[in-house]
Formats: structure tokens, C-alpha cells, sequence
């Protein structure tokens, strides 16, 4: 194994979303990212990746990084051609191929694991598909959800021309965050009749702290908020953020399955727009060593922003 520390000092012009400045890397089998704050960087990437992607663990077999909030995993037919993709820039940046084992949506931040073989990804595959690898992320929703939750709720995969409009509102948000909501009215998949004959998805969500803060949300004079720990136990199509918006607790941020005036009064109190969900830890047991890993990083400085602002009120 590796271990090393990098700073990340050259940031992209998008100065009100920042990713953690530093990453740590230490030695043993427990990996972190902590927090410095100083040079600008980003977690909420646009149109451009001009700073090397920050790496979290790397071995013989895998590499793990810290995937920018906006940033697509691989290429596919909606991705511009100008547009940067993590695939390819980490195997410009480590100058080897490299091989996709799972994915995060493309608004979502946070850790995400390659492998450096087709062998290696082949037997990771195989882990995440018996449920072997547990996956941890936190998320910033609407209103206060006062105990564990576990949504045991079926869902279907969409026809691709909702898929298409949805992709094209969400990019058309990201580049336009003070313009209306173009995916406004297109019909949401929760209420579909279809939804019982889906496919099965389970998430536990657990508050691991509640905000009101005083922003007056129409009739009521404070706005309520909860960060949440969340553990996906099955893989469908953005599970978390269709189970959290069935609960009425959409993510802040989601621009897809949210709610938009409240993604809109949140960029207004502070500046911040990108999707407040991070996969934050993964643990695994090596495929190959047969050590247990745990991969951790903490959630971005935009999110950090958001909970600070939200702790001051």
C-alpha cells in the first residue's frame, strides 16, 4: 500500500463551492479526509477539472478517490463531448487504465472505488453484488425526521424519455442556478401505478442532528432541517434520494427529485447549490489481502458551509 498527503492548490472558478483542501492519507487500513481551509478548491464541478483528482487510498489492485459533486463516472450518450468524465481523467492522471466497479449519481460527491485490473474489479463486482460491501453516505433534507427510518419501498427504472428531460433539466440547473426550475411538472416516478412491480430497494436513514433555523417558510415563521446517515442495503437507480423523497425529507440540493423553491431559498440564504449528499464510507474485506478496509471521508466544504450556517441561526 501507498500512503501519502496531497494538497489540492489549484481550485476551478466556482468560488462558492469548495471541496476540503487537504486529504490525508495514514498508514494501517483506516483512511481519512480532513478539512483545512485556506486555497479555494471545488466539490461542485461545472464544465471544467483543472486539479487532480484527490486520492484516497490506492494499493496494488484498487484506487479510491474523492468524486466531485456534478462530475460524471463514465461517458454515455447524454455526456457532452467537451465534457470531463471521471473515468478518463483519473486514467490521464494515473496514466493507466483503470476499471469501473460501481457509480455515484452525477450530482452526488464522495468516495468511490476503481479497479487498477479487470481481475480486481471483476472480484470487488462480485462483493458489491452480494451485498458484502456497506456503503455509507450523509444527506442534508427538508424537515426534521425525529427517529430511524427504514424504507422498504420497490422501485421501478423509468422510460427513457423521462430519463432524457430529467437529464436535460438538471444540467440546465446546474449551469443556470438562479433561473427557474425547467423539470418543473414533469411527473414524478413515486406515484407511478407500476412502482409494486419494481425492483426491491431498502434504505436505513438515521438523524444525526436537527436544525430550525429562522427562515420564514410561508405560514411558519423557521425552517427545519436534518442531517442524516444513510445505508443503502440494495443498489437501484437513485435509491436514496426517491426513498427520502417518498418520506416528504427531500435532499437539499436535488434538482431532480427535490423540491425546488426550497433548493432555490437555500442557494439564496447561502450561496450553495450543489446536491448536499456525499458517499462518505465504504467498507470492505480485500479480495485479495482478506483485510477489512474502511474507507472515510468527511462530506465537502460546501456541505460543512451548509451546516455551519445552519448551527449559527
Amino acid at each position: 500500500m501507498r500512503a501519502r498527503r496531497v494538497n489540492l492548490n489549484e481550485g476551478i472558478d466556482c468560488p462558492k463551492q469548495r471541496l476540503l483542501d487537504s486529504v490525508g492519507f495514514f498508514p494501517g487500513i483506516v483512511l481519512g479526509m480532513t478539512s483545512e481551509y485556506g486555497t479555494p478548491t471545488t466539490d461542485y464541478l461545472v464544465e471544467t477539472l483543472d486539479h487532480p483528482l484527490a486520492i484516497l487510498y490506492e494499493d496494488e489492485h484498487y484506487v479510491a478517490v474523492f468524486k466531485p459533486a456534478g462530475l460524471m463516472v463514465h461517458r454515455g450518450p447524454r455526456t457532452l463531448a467537451s465534457e470531463p468524465v471521471l473515468l478518463q481523467s483519473l486514467r490521464d492522471q494515473l496514466n493507466r487504465f483503470v476499471y469501473p466497479i460501481h457509480r455515484l449519481d452525477r450530482p452526488t460527491a464522495g468516495l468511490i472505488l476503481f479497479g487498477l485490473t479487470r481481475d480486481a474489479a471483476s472480484r470487488m463486482g462480485v462483493l458489491f453484488e452480494q451485498r458484502r460491501v456497506r456503503k455509507h453516505y450523509q444527506a442534508l433534507v427538508r424537515g426534521h425526521m425525529l427517529a430511524d427510518v427504514t424504507v422498504d419501498r420497490a422501485l421501478i427504472d423509468l422510460p427513457d424519455r423521462w430519463l432524457v428531460g430529467r437529464r436535460d433539466a438538471e444540467r440546465a440547473q446546474i449551469l443556470d442556478p438562479s433561473g427557474s426550475d425547467p423539470s418543473e411538472g414533469i411527473g414524478a416516478e413515486e406515484r407511478s401505478p407500476e412502482e409494486s412491480s419494481g425492483q426491491a430497494a431498502v434504505t436505513h436513514f438515521h438523524p444525526l442532528q436537527r436544525y430550525e433555523v429562522d427562515w420564514p417558510s410561508g405560514d411558519f415563521p423557521t425552517s427545519r432541517f436534518t442531517l442524516l446517515e444513510i445505508e443503502p442495503h440494495t443498489g437501484r437507480w437513485h435509491q436514496i434520494r426517491r426513498h427520502l423523497n417518498h418520506l416528504a425529507h427531500p435532499v437539499i440540493g436535488d434538482h431532480r427529485h427535490g423540491d425546488h423553491r426550497w433548493n432555490q431559498r437555500f442557494f439564496e440564504r447561502t450561496g450553495i447549490y450543489r446536491m448536499l449528499l456525499t458517499a462518505m464510507r465504504l467498507e470492505f474485506r480485500h479480495p485479495f489481502t482478506e483485510q477489512f478496509v474502511t474507507l472515510l471521508v468527511q462530506p465537502g466544504e460546501a456541505f460543512e458551509t451548509a451546516l455551519k450556517a445552519l448551527a449559527v441561526r
